[in-house]
C-alpha cells in the first residue's frame, strides 16, 4: 500500500502540473498522499519532513537563485544579452543563421544568464534570422534550445547554472568537477545538435519547406499563466519579471557585454582552484557554522562571489545604461522567488516520499542495478528529472535519498567523487526535456510554435545527444576515471 502511495502521489502531482496547477500546493498535497498511504502522521510529515527538507534546499541554493536573477535582469536591461545577439547576427548572418543562434544562446547562458531570459532575448534574432535565410521557423526552438539548455548547462566545467551547483555539497566537489570529461560530453552535444540541425535544414530545403508563417511576438509568453506555472519549477527566474524595470533604449559595445560573462567563469576559476583552498577555514567545525568541512560549501562561494563579482562589474560599466536601477534590481529578486520555492517545495516531497518505509524497495531496487554506482546514478537522476519536469528537483530529490549512499559506494570502489558530480549533472539535464519541461513549453510559446511542429527536434538536440554523451562520460569515466 505504501509503494502504491508513492504511484498515486506522484502522479497526483505530474497530472495536475501539467494542467496548470501551482507546484506550492501541488507538492505538499502528494507528499501527504504519500504518507497517508503509508499510515505515516501527515502533519508531523509536513511540518517535520517536507519543510525541514525544502527550508534546507532553501538555506543552501537561494543566494544563487538570488544572485543569479538579479545578474540576468541587469544583463538584459542594460542592453548587454541583445548586443551579443546582434554581434553574433552581424558576424556570422543569415549563411549561418543556425550556428548564430545557438552560440549566442550558449555564451550568455556559460557566463550566468538565465536561460529564461535568454529566450526571450534571442527569440526574435532567431525569427530575423530564421526568416531571412528562408529556414523553417519550426527549427527555431531546438536551435534556441541546443545553445541555452544543454551542454551551457550540464557539461560545460565551471558553469554557474544552478544544476552544476547542486551537487557540489552532496559530493564535496567545485563547478570545475572532471572538466576534462565536461569538455569531451559539451563537445558531443554540441557537434550531434548542430549536425542533426543542419541535416533537418537540408532535409526542408529539399522538400521547398520554407520559413513558414509569421508567427506571435516572443514577449507575449512571458505574461501566460500556464507557462509561467511550468517554467517556474524548470528555471532560476520568473517570466513575467522580463517585462518590469527599464531596458535600456541603446546597449554598450561588445567588450563591455561580455565582460561580466568574463568576470563570472574567471573568478569562479579562481575561488574554486586557488582562494578558497588556502583560507584557513577552520571555524567552519565549531557548532555555531555547523560543523561541516569547507567542502560542503566551498562551490557555492565561489558561484556566489563570481556572480556578485560580475554584477558590480556589470553596474560599474552600464550605470547609465541603468536608469531605474532599483526596479531592475527589484524584479530580478522577485523573478527568482517563484523559482527557488517551487523547486524546494518538489525536493520537500521527495524527501517525504524517502522517508516512508515502501520508500526502501525503490531504494535496493535502484542500488541493484548492474553497472555501478554510474548507471544506478545515471537512471535514478533521469527517472526522477522526467517525472518532475525539472532537472534541479529531480537531482536533489535523487541526491537528498541517494547521495550519501552513492558517495560511500564510490569511495569503496575508489571512484573519483567529481565523476559521480558530473555524470549526475548530465543525467538530470538529459529526459528532463520531456513535453511537460517547464523550459520546452516557455520556449515553445516563446517561439510561437507547437510540440507537433518543434518538440522532435528538441528531442533529438536536448536529449539524444545528451543521452550520447551521458554514455561517452559513463564509458570513459569506467575506463579513465575523473579527469
Amino acid at each position: 500500500m505504501g509503494l502504491l502511495g508513492i504511484l498515486i502521489g506522484l502522479g497526483v502531482l505530474i497530472w495536475l502540473s501539467f494542467r496548470g496547477w501551482s507546484i506550492l500546493v501541488l507538492a505538499p498535497a502528494a507528499a501527504l498522499i504519500a504518507a497517508l498511504a503509508a499510515g505515516e502522521p501527515l502533519l508531523a510529515h509536513w511540518t517535520q519532513t517536507f519543510m525541514i527538507s525544502a527550508s534546507g534546499f532553501l538555506a543552501q541554493f537561494f543566494p544563487l537563485f538570488l544572485l543569479g536573477a538579479v545578474f540576468g535582469k541587469l544583463m538584459d536591461d542594460s542592453g548587454s544579452v541583445s548586443t551579443i545577439a546582434r554581434f553574433m547576427t552581424e558576424r556570422l548572418g543569415p549563411r549561418r543563421a543556425i550556428l548564430a543562434v545557438v552560440l549566442a544562446g550558449a555564451l550568455v547562458t556559460y557566463g550566468g544568464v538565465s536561460l529564461f531570459v535568454a529566450f526571450f532575448v534571442i527569440g526574435p534574432m532567431a525569427q530575423a534570422l530564421f526568416r531571412a535565410a528562408d529556414i523553417p521557423n519550426r527549427l527555431m526552438p531546438a536551435a534556441i534550445a541546443l545553445g541555452t539548455s544543454t551542454f551551457t548547462m550540464s557539461a560545460l566545467p565551471g558553469t554557474p547554472a544552478i544544476q552544476n551547483a547542486i551537487p557540489m555539497p552532496f559530493f564535496g566537489t567545485t563547478p570545475f568537477a572532471a572538466p576534462g570529461l565536461g569538455i569531451i560530453a559539451a563537445i558531443i552535444m554540441l557537434g550531434f545538435g548542430l549536425w542533426w540541425l543542419a541535416h533537418a535544414e537540408a532535409v526542408a530545403r529539399r522538400k521547398g519547406e520554407g520559413y513558414g508563417d509569421a508567427l506571435v511576438a516572443p514577449d507575449t509568453a512571458a505574461d501566460d499563466t500556464l507557462v509561467r506555472e511550468r517554467a517556474t519549477t524548470a528555471g532560476t527566474f520568473d517570466p513575467p519579471e522580463v517585462h518590469r524595470g527599464h531596458h535600456s533604449e541603446s546597449g554598450p559595445s561588445i567588450l563591455v557585454a561580455i565582460l561580466p560573462l568574463i568576470v563570472v567563469i574567471l573568478v569562479n576559476l579562481v575561488m574554486s582552484m586557488w582562494v578558497l583552498p588556502r583560507l584557513d577555514t577552520s571555524f567552519l567545525a565549531e557548532a555555531r557554522w555547523g560543523e561541516i568541512p569547507l567542502s560542503a560549501v566551498s562551490g557555492v562561494w565561489s558561484v556566489i562571489v563570481a556572480l556578485i563579482s560580475a554584477t558590480l562589474i556589470l553596474v560599474a560599466f552600464n550605470y547609465r545604461r541603468l536608469p531605474a536601477l532599483r526596479d531592475t534590481v527589484d524584479a530580478g529578486a522577485n523573478a527568482s522567488v517563484l523559482p527557488v520555492l517551487s523547486v524546494a517545495s518538489l525536493v520537500g516531497f521527495g524527501a517525504v516520499v524517502a522517508a516512508v518505509p515502501a520508500f526502501e524497495i525503490v531504494r535496493e531496487w535502484v542500488l541493484s542495478i548492474e553497472g555501478g554506482p554510474l548507471v544506478s546514478l545515471a537512471l535514478s537522476t533521469n527517472i526522477l528529472s522526467a517525472l518532475t519536469g525539472s532537472a534541479s528537483g529531480g537531482m536533489t530529490i535523487a541526491l537528498d535519498a541517494l547521495g550519501a549512499t552513492y558517495l560511500q559506494m564510490a569511495v569503496e570502489l575508489g571512484i573519483d567523487p567529481a565523476l559521480l558530480h558530473r555524470v549526475a549533472v548530465i543525467s538530470a539535464g538529459t529526459l528532463d526535456s520531456l513535453p511537460h519541461n517547464g523550459a520546452v513549453v516557455t520556449l515553445l510559446a516563446v517561439c510561437g510554435s507547437t510540440h507537433q511542429k518543434s518538440y522532435f527536434d528538441i528531442v533529438m538536440v536536448g536529449i539524444v545527444g545528451a543521452m550520447v554523451a551521458l554514455v561517452a562520460v559513463i564509458a570513459l569515466g569506467t575506463l579513465f576515471g575523473s579527469f
